[in-house]
């Protein structure tokens, strides 16, 4: 019999008379169990006998489905918000009751809208690193991933507070270079006054502890720290833990505004984007380290103790007067960019001409022996005069233990810099020009590279500009050329006998238009030449203006995408662009 069958038997008896504890005891169950079947026969007949289920109709500790209705929606209008967060936010709305963590982590589960994993260690045995106060300590670091519409990728210069998490620095540079890094960092000091310490990891912006010639070699952001008491700390190699704040700044930028946002139009619409969402993290964005405030909450700027604050004159990004904390900006002029330790020393040429000073030596030729000439030293720069003219300018391989030796000596204090200065970061930075003579090779000389210049200008006085990734050829004041720079900004501080270039010449002829499509992988070809537009351009048609010397690319909008020289002589064959096909209205 099936267990409905004998439930009704022992009913059955029990109407007949038996007694309950005798039938409780013949099928082997409670008292209180018969006591039940009769209920629910008397209840529901035949059909009140079947098991039940066992479930509880309700439980004084379970959630109301309006609070769990609400956790559900949060989480699908924020994917990436985690049960810590989701529970701020609910507290923030009024909800109640508001559930704890666990309880809204179990509903993201049981509606699969997170994958379990295995739990971790607690937060109370990890052992927290933070300074107690804010303006302590800052964390710097730069990272990449900024795409512009021309497929080219700029950087960005980052810096937090280490106590309140404040983002400090958030400036979007081309390229991250020690200066443009250091702009950025001075900035921050005018705007939030002087940390105690900054910790930076071992990248040439901030350090020249791995550069050449060796760890003793000061970089500007060292400078800069020094002239205004920072101490600088940096990492071991290999260890980005060490700054992990700064590191999971990153990862918070990329997961909430990268993944969201296309490439940008240019720079600007970069910054004005970050700074959009800095000013949101700062002040509105709730930060799970921080019990969940935002980090303007614990963050004070330094006060302002009248000590002046000490920056390069030629970090044009910061104005002279007064930054935000009410702190004086002193400007250090140009004397003493390169270091605060500029010394001018004479000496007397010696018969072989080989004259050494501080352990570097400067050559001079038997020519000049006997004559005197001073000597202009700093860090970077060494330029040499003789009767008050300046007659060469070379790299400087002093440190700066080496000119406070020199001043012990008997060296006096260094001012401004000779006129012309074309060496040291003001080489890499403008454009210069040289004046050669092209050999019967078509051949010229420059910095001990020999560079084809074309058979044509044999024999002929040209003027190569040097400017940026380009090389200009300039002859009577006509440009014929355009080829790749083969001297990087670095090795132009050799070029003794540069000067400042004025403007380029125009192109001697018009500019020829022409249309390509792009192909999947980003490229074209004109007059022989593979040109990279962008994987953004894929399958459209671009217009190329073609000169002597340069080639201009543009879409369809007319919006210039990229200007690169023409490396080859190739005549322009073809005007149209293939797999175009021209549309006729009958």
């Amino acid at each position: 019999m099936s267990v409905v069958e004998q439930r009704y038997h022992a009913v059955m008896e029990v109407a007949a008379g038996a007694s309950k504890t005798e039938v409780a005891a013949r099928y082997g169950v409670s008292r209180q169990s018969v006591h039940a079947w009769v209920r629910r026969y008397e209840a529901g007949g035949l059909a009140g006998l079947a098991d039940r289920s066992h479930r509880p109709r309700s439980h004084p500790w379970q959630m109301p489905a309006g609070v769990e209705a609400a956790v559900l929606e949060l989480r699908r209008l924020h994917p990436r918000w985690g049960q810590r967060r989701l529970r701020h936010e609910l507290g923030r709305r009024g909800v109640e009751p508001v559930p704890s963590e666990a309880s809204v982590y179990r509903i993201l589960v049981r509606h699969q809208m997170i994958v379990p994993v295995r739990r971790r260690r607690r937060r109370e045995d990890y052992r927290r690193w933070e300074r107690p106060g804010p303006m302590q300590l800052w964390q710097m670091d730069v990272m990449g991933g900024f795409w512009l519409a021309d497929g080219r990728e700029l950087k960005l210069v980052t810096g937090v507070d280490d106590h309140s998490r404040f983002c400090v620095i958030a400036s979007v540079v081309e390229r991250a270079t020690g200066r443009a890094v250091c702009a950025a960092f001075t900035a921050a000091l005018v705007g939030f006054g002087c940390p105690e310490e900054v910790l930076t990891d071992n990248g040439k912006q901030f350090t020249g502890r791995f550069g050449t010639p060796g760890p003793s070699t000061e970089v500007l952001f060292d400078r800069i720290c020094r002239l205004n008491g920072i101490k600088h700390r940096l990492t071991r190699p290999r260890s980005p833990t060490t700054t992990g704040k700064i590191e999971r700044f990153h990862q918070s930028l990329r997961r909430e505004l990268l993944d969201d946002q296309g490439p940008f139009a240019d720079l600007h619409a970069a910054q004005a984007v970050i700074d959009g969402w800095r000013e949101d993290y700062n002040t509105v964005r709730p930060h799970q380290s921080l019990d969940m405030a935002a980090p303007a909450s614990r963050f004070r700027p330094a006060a302002a103790d009248g000590v002046e604050l000490r920056l390069p004159a030629r970090l044009t990004d910061v104005t002279a007067g007064e930054g935000r904390t009410g702190q004086r900006v002193e400007r250090v002029g140009e004397a003493v960019l390169g270091s605060p330790e500029a010394v001018e020393v004479d000496r007397v040429v010696p018969p072989s001409g080989n004259l050494a000073v501080a352990g570097q030596q400067f050559w001079f030729g038997p020519r000049h022996a006997g004559a005197a000439v001073t000597l202009w030293m700093d860090s970077t720069t060494v330029h040499v005069s003789l009767d008050g003219r300046r007659i060469k300018t070379v790299p400087s391989r002093l440190s700066t233990a080496d000119l406070v030796r020199l001043r012990a000596s008997g060296a006096r204090a260094a001012g401004p810099a000779p006129a012309g200065r074309l060496a040291g970061p003001l080489a890499t930075r403008l454009p210069v020009q040289v004046a050669r003579t092209v050999n019967a090779s078509g051949v010229v000389g420059l910095a001990g590279q020999q560079i084809t210049v074309g058979v044509l200008l044999a024999g002929q006085r040209v003027v190569l500009r040097l400017d940026g990734p380009l090389m200009q050829v300039i002859a009577d004041g006509v440009l014929v050329r355009t080829l790749p720079c083969p001297i990087p900004p670095r090795r132009r501080a050799y070029i003794s006998d540069a000067q400042l270039s004025p403007l380029p010449p125009k192109a001697p002829q018009e500019a020829v238009r022409v249309g390509r499509k792009v192909s999947a992988r980003g490229s074209i070809q004109v007059c022989g030449q593979q040109v990279q537009v962008g994987m953004v351009h894929a399958r459209t048609v671009v217009t190329v203006e073609v000169t002597d010397t340069t080639l201009h690319v543009f879409d369809h909008d007319g919006h210039r995408l990229r200007t690169l020289p023409r490396t080859t002589s190739k005549e322009v064959t073809r005007f149209k662009a293939y797999g175009t096909k021209n549309r006729t209205t009958g």
